[in-house]
């Protein structure tokens, strides 16, 4: 049965924020949190406490307890599942060597350009509130060459599905050993995970994001 869905996915010919939104192409970038909330509902909703077993709140808690995090809509989406919750949350674990191999300020900044080019409105908010509380512009980002060509590696990772040209790949391989090449592309990889998550699921930004979202161009 058909479900009734107030704006599909992937809007076509939609007039969003007061742009028309292109065929075939959710452009979230111009969508304002309030139009957001009011439009978009998740395909799944996140788990109700009530409803959650001992094993999952206990998964909750010591998720919460050892990254000093919030259950998002997203992990209580995820929560339905618990051991889709524990693989999804392995990111914080590549995302804590990510810092050590390219330095805390600009493991959200690599983050933000993967999730970006996926088109997870979820995601690329959340690093634009990293980024912003940083206080940096996401739309001006003032790079070093070295920092601008990982933030394209990234970048092209999520656009191409992985099928990255030798000269995007040659363009930051000196400046880094395997392993850590390793590390960014299994990151990137791990993000894109996230993000197709949230994609699918449609998962409403959590309120906390909502300030964050990349405001409204005017037409």
């Amino acid at each position: 049965m058909q479900r009734n869905r107030r704006v599909p996915s992937f809007c076509v010919n939609k007039r969003v924020g007061g742009r028309l939104v292109e065929e075939g192409r959710w452009d979230f970038q111009y969508i304002s949190g309030a139009v957001y909330q009011n439009i978009f509902m998740p395909r799944i909703h996140p788990i109700r406490v009530d409803d959650a077993s001992k094993e999952v709140i206990s998964a909750f808690n010591e998720h919460a307890q050892k990254y000093s995090a919030r259950i998002t809509n997203m992990k209580a989406t995820l929560g339905k599942s618990l051991p889709s919750f524990e693989v999804y949350m392995r990111w914080y674990v590549l995302y804590e060597e990510l810092q050590k191999v390219i330095g805390k300020r600009m493991a959200p900044l690599y983050a933000y350009a993967v999730s970006y080019a996926t088109e997870c409105p979820l995601c690329s908010t959340f690093f634009r509130k990293i980024i912003i509380e940083s206080g940096e512009n996401p739309e001006q980002l003032k790079l070093t060459e070295k920092e601008e060509k990982l933030m394209k590696f990234g970048s092209a990772i999520a656009q191409t599905q992985g099928h990255i040209t030798d000269e995007v790949y040659d363009s930051i391989r000196n400046n880094y050993s395997e392993e850590e090449m390793v590390l960014l592309i299994a990151f990137a990889g791990q993000m894109i995970a996230t993000n197709i998550f949230s994609n699918v699921i449609e998962t409403q930004i959590d309120d906390y994001l909502i300030d964050f979202l990349k405001p409204v161009k005017s037409t």
